[in-house]
This record gives structure tokens, C-alpha cells and sequence, in this order.
């Protein structure tokens, strides 16, 4: 197939890329670079250095007549979206119809979407939350996910492009950026690394879902079969909560690093953990990797990283 990834020099567009040249697509990542590197990209997929926003976008889905587009490009820090929702709205909903559009155009017939599980269900009435849960996103982030899953129920009534809507619970793994707010686990131990105290926000008992990047970017595999259109959680359904991480990272990383509390996050969920038995049964898919062994992986990820620094 000929595969679009925007997004895929990112850290989880990036393994998503992978997967798919080791599987014998062609692939072309669209990235801007503005969280990305150039050090994630897959050397047998094309690049093209582009903001989604831009009508050069268009020329790109001319040349190569994409079967799919995976779309992993979207600025992804809550706390940014709230400090400024229409830089997020820009890039997440304006930059999402960009895409869709070009797409329409040149007949692409399924779209792979990347959404959230962490902030689309907003304070859980139940745990873990199904794809049945109500949408209640506190976040003009979560706000802009919602909007394009709705987008893409639109393209698929009126112009018959399939989408399999992915929705994430909190992603962790090697090339997972450390800077910023997003990725606790990527933040913890880059701070560890240099010999800092990271900060816990408020007591720490907090919890989310935490899932292992290997894991998915096997369900993006199986999106590429999927007949139709859907919504899938992808998660662990366990809870985990950010005392419990700091204390795993701080064993393989840095036992002396102390344990420090700051003040708790207006607006920060308490708890977000997510039902994954849906894409169980209809594609097979379940996690693989528990959490003990992923924040072993990625703690040497990081280990190497600050080494060779």
C-alpha cells in the first residue's frame, strides 16, 4: 500500500513508520519538525519537511495517490491548549481538514486517526471507560480530538472514506520527547539522567493508563485490515498511579533522586484508565508489554541517549 503518515517523524508516528516499511509499504511522513526529528526518521520512507496547514499538502497527495493516511501530526500538550486553544484548534482542526480534503480529492479510501482516551472521556463515571463512555473532554485539546473524530463520521456519510479512530491512553517508550509537558515517564527520566529532582504534581495518586509504544503501533497495523469504519480504545485497563512510576524509574535510573510533591495541577483528572476488550475481540489486539518491562526499555533508552550526550 502507499501510506501517508503525518506526523512520522514523531515519537509515536515514527515507530508507526517502521512498522509499516518492515511490512513492505510505501511510505511518505509529512512532519514539521516542531516536535519531531530528524533522528526518528525511517530511511527507506520519503520525507517531505511541511506544516499540515499548507496547501502544499495537496501537491503531495498528487503525486503519490495514497491508499492510507495515518494521521499522527496534532499538537498534543493539554496544558498549551489551554494557554493557547487557538494554536491548538489551528493545527488540530484546521490542519485535520486540510488533510481530509486532500485526501478526498485524490480518493484515498481510509484515514487512521490518532485520538486521545486520556482527555476525550473527561471525569470517568465508571473504570475503566469503553468507547460507549460519554465524551466529555475538560481540555481544549481533548475539545479538538472530539471534533475531528466528528469530522471524519462526515467524510466517511457523505464522501465514503473509512476511518478507524484510535484512541490512546497515555503512551510511553523510546524517542518519547522529553521537553515540555507531555510524556511524564520521558520527563522523569531525563531529570533523573542529569542528576535533577523531577516534580510530582500534588500527592502523586493520580492515575492513568500507561501503555507501552510497541503495543501501539500493532493496533496500527491491524488498522491498515480493518473493514470499515470504527473506534477503538487502545489501553491496558490498569491504573497506575504517578507515585508508583517515579519510584520504578528512580530503582533503574537513580536511587538517590529524592521525592519531590509541588502543587497539584488545576483541572489535572484524577483518575483515566480505558477498556481495550472492544479491539480485542473484533482485531485481536491486546498489550504485550507490562509495565515493569516498557519503563525497563525505555529506561535504557535514555540511559544510551544521555550517555553517547
Amino acid at each position: 500500500m502507499k501510506i501517508l503518515v503525518t506526523g512520522g517523524a514523531g515519537f509515536i508516528g515514527s515507530h508507526v513508520v517502521d512498522a509499516y516499511v518492515n511490512e513492505g509499504h510505501q511510505v511518505v511522513v509529512v512532519d514539521d519538525l516542531s516536535s519531531g526529528s530528524r533522528e526518528n526518521l525511517n530511511p527507506k520512507a520519503e520525507f517531505v519537511h511541511l506544516d499540515i496547514r499548507r496547501q502544499e499538502l495537496w501537491e503531495i497527495f498528487r503525486r503519490v495517490s495514497f491508499d492510507v493516511v495515518n494521521h499522527h501530526a496534532a499538537q498534543m500538550d493539554v496544558r498549551r491548549s489551554v494557554n493557547d486553544p487557538q494554536f491548538d484548534a489551528s493545527v488540530n482542526v484546521l490542519g485535520g481538514l486540510n488533510v481530509f480534503e486532500a485526501a478526498k480529492s485524490t480518493g484515498v479510501k481510509k484515514v487512521i486517526f490518532s485520538s486521545t482516551g486520556g482527555a476525550i472521556y473527561g471525569e470517568q463515571d465508571v473504570f475503566p471507560a469503553t468507547e460507549e463512555h460519554p465524551l466529555r473532554p475538560l481540555s481544549p485539546y481533548g475539545i479538538t480530538k472530539l471534533t475531528t473524530e466528528k469530522y471524519l463520521f462526515y467524510y466517511k456519510a457523505v464522501y465514503g472514506i473509512d476511518h478507524v479512530i484510535l484512541r490512546y491512553a497515555n503512551i510511553y517508550g523510546p524517542r518519547q520527547n522529553p521537553h515540555g509537558e507531555a510524556g511524564v515517564v520521558a520527563i522523569f527520566a531525563k531529570k533523573m539522567l542529569e542528576g535533577h529532582t523531577p516534580t510530582i504534581n500534588g500527592d502523586g495518586t493520580q492515575t492513568r493508563d500507561y501503555v507501552f509504544v510497541g503495543d501501539v503501533v500493532q493496533a496500527n497495523v491491524l488498522a491498515l485490515s480493518c473493514k470499515g469504519s470504527n473506534i477503538f480504545n487502545i489501553g491496558t485497563g490498569v491504573e497506575t498511579d504517578v507515585n508508583q512510576l517515579f519510584q520504578t524509574l528512580r530503582g533503574w535510573l537513580n536511587p538517590a533522586c529524592q521525592e519531590l510533591h509541588g502543587p497539584a495541577k488545576q483541572g489535572e483528572q484524577l483518575r483515566s484508565v480505558i477498556s481495550s476488550q472492544k479491539i480485542k475481540q473484533e482485531l485481536g489486539w491486546a498489550p504485550h508489554s507490562g509495565l515493569s518491562e516498557g519503563l525497563c526499555q525505555t529506561a535504557e533508552f535514555f540511559k544510551r541517549k544521555h550517555s553517547s550526550s
